[in-house]
């Protein structure tokens, strides 16, 4: 029952949306077309995650009529998830010709700051509770900056061959997602994706797309993989713009009304791409 008035509210709220959308006048639909700026979102997972992270944003970017598709990353390699990423962008862009808005979660952002978003077809970059490296850094390197490591830290578990980690059960509820409901964490410890240190430990393999692009940052204040001090400084030193959400590292499976807003905010900005 609780899945399906969850689904319920989440159809209600993209219905809603829609429905606003399409109450307006002809002439009214046009000029906020007109004025979207960028239409094509790619969204990019995190370690430990898939595509379905996205689950409660997309049908309220495509609600609003934006055309949103998640990348699915195997998280074996940074050059295999900035592929993976590529191919997400071109089948965006051969269905919806244009320029193309990245967001990135958690690791996903190491990877939109790579390959995939120095590409001509990129326009901006969207981090949410995310790393943001610079050359020669890593997603593990920069967690070697804090003072103290994330509590995340307890709760990994590594194969045999110390080559992939997951997290425990208990490290979902704990500290990867401890402001959602029991059923959401037994879901997300049961699909995440194990992901490769060798992942985690690459760095950029050209000039980090940050440097150049328009950009934008979502920092999650309790967030216990990351830590908001360090997104706080990763936002600050890129000049993005930035608000802090009140939530754990998944802000978008918490506060998809806010994140997809924000999102929104970032295409609008970019009229003109």
């Amino acid at each position: 029952m609780r899945i399906g008035r969850t689904i319920q509210a989440i159809m209600s709220a993209g219905f809603l949306l829609t429905a606003g959308f399409h109450s307006i006048g002809y002439a009214q639909q046009s000029s906020l077309r007109a004025n979207r700026g960028v239409n094509n979102i790619v969204l990019v997972h995190g370690a430990w995650a898939d595509g379905s992270s996205w689950s409660k944003v997309i049908p309220l970017l495509e609600a609003q009529g934006y055309h949103a598709i998640a990348a699915q990353l195997p998280l074996t390699s940074l050059e295999d998830d900035d592929a993976a990423t590529q191919r997400a962008i071109a089948r965006i862009t051969a269905a919806y010709p244009g320029p193309v808005l990245l967001v990135g979660h958690s690791y996903g952002g190491v990877v939109i700051g790579d390959t995939p978003g120095n590409g001509s077809n990129v326009a901006g970059l969207v981090y949410v509770a995310a790393f943001a490296p610079d050359s020669g850094e890593s997603a593990l390197s920069l967690l070697g900056t804090l003072s103290t490591p994330p509590p995340i830290n307890q709760y990994l578990v590594f194969d045999s061959a110390q080559q992939f980690a997951t997290i425990s059960p208990q490290g979902v509820a704990a500290a990867f997602a401890q402001d959602l409901s029991r059923l959401e964490q037994v879901t997300l410890a049961a699909t995440q994706g194990p992901t490769s240190l060798a992942a985690l430990s690459a760095t950029p393999t050209v000039v980090p797309a940050w440097r150049t692009k328009p950009t934008w940052f979502i920092v999650s204040a309790q967030d216990d993989v990351i830590t908001a001090g360090l997104e706080e400084r990763l936002a600050e030193r890129m000049n993005a713009t930035t608000i802090t959400l009140p939530t754990c590292h998944v802000a978008m499976l918490q506060e998809p009304f806010k994140v997809a807003e924000f999102i929104v905010r970032a295409a609008t900005s970019l009229r003109g791409q």
